[in-house]
């Protein structure tokens, strides 16, 4: 099964990529912390990528009742963001902070976008930490429940 975020999300991802991508023309200080803020989100994103956001894309079909024995591979993704959310969890704190000094660095220069930009992706950020990353965890739960073996 070759899983892929949702395609909401994935817009969503593109969108604040390019949203970023113009803070970092912004020059200045501003351009600085976006490029910053760049460099934290790459490996952030591969990893979301690969196993974070790909079991969100079972949802519809869970929540249909649809049969889950085929779905072992997003139990695997589970499994691993599970491992890994304390690391993306620090990663996320980080990022933050990237983006505070962004928003500062815009406010000081006059760009009221880029402060908007940055508390925008802040608010992304907890999105993920506090929904996106446990509906994820959650389907993987749920994969496990229903395919375990039932006791007689």
């Amino acid at each position: 099964m070759n899983m892929r975020a949702p395609a909401p999300l994935s817009a969503e991802y593109h969108e604040l990529h390019a949203e970023l991508e113009r803070a970092g023309k912004a020059g200045g200080m501003t351009a600085a912390a976006a490029k910053e803020v760049t460099r934290l989100f790459q490996d952030l994103f591969v990893k979301e990528d690969e196993f974070a956001l790909p079991p969100l894309a079972l949802l519809k079909q869970l929540a249909k009742g649809e049969d889950a024995s085929s779905m072992a591979d997003a139990r695997k993704l589970t499994d691993r963001l599970e491992a890994e959310l304390p690391n993306l969890l620090a990663e996320h704190f980080a990022i933050v902070q990237a983006l505070n000094r962004l928003a500062d660095a815009a406010d000081s220069e006059g760009l009221p976008e880029q402060m908007r930009f940055a508390d925008k992706m802040i608010a992304h950020v907890r999105m993920k930490e506090y929904v996106l990353y446990p509906a994820a965890i959650l389907v993987g739960r749920y994969l496990k429940a229903m395919t375990a073996p039932h006791a007689g």
